[in-house]
């Protein structure tokens, strides 16, 4: 694995408190991301306090690390913003929130014009794939997304 650590185009900007990856929403994912090749990966320790049942990772909570990588791939591999117009989830198994850290992986599967699908796994800290996600975005022309989303390129340290 070569990976690059993705610079958050938004961090320290006035307004920007995302769940998943502002570093300063003090009940949000604080998130980082990171390239290696064709894939955004992310990796994120649940606590307690991110339950549905005992011990037990609420699946919304999975949800909502499978889109928010999804959203980062469109971010960092066509440097524009995105909406998710669809996302199919599948709980393969239970993830313990008592079980160490995961991993968050994410890559294109398919574009056309401006529908992209990607796919997603979230792996339990002994590799295996306890979740799985297919999203499909929605994305906006780069200049719409600078004007109306506030979209500002999205670079790797060292670039």
């Amino acid at each position: 694995m070569d990976l690059k650590k993705i610079i958050n185009p938004w961090s320290g900007m006035q307004g920007f408190n995302c769940f998943g990856c502002s570093p300063d929403n003090p009940f949000g994912l604080h998130l980082c991301f990171f390239e290696d090749g064709d894939d955004i990966v992310s990796t994120w320790t649940p606590s307690d306090s991110f339950q549905g049942w005992v011990d037990t990772l609420h699946g919304g909570i999975q949800a909502v690390l499978l889109d928010e990588i999804c959203g980062w791939v469109v971010t960092r591999k066509l440097q524009t913003a995105g909406v998710t117009s669809k996302m199919e989830t599948r709980y393969k198994r239970p993830i313990s929130t008592r079980g160490g850290a995961l991993t968050i992986r994410a890559h294109i599967r398919d574009q056309k014009r401006n529908i992209v699908v990607i796919d997603a796994v979230l792996q339990g800290s002994d590799g295996v794939v306890c979740t799985e996600a297919t999203c499909t975005y929605f994305t906006f022309p780069r200049e719409k997304a600078e004007a109306e989303m506030h979209f500002r390129p999205c670079k790797v340290e060292g670039e």
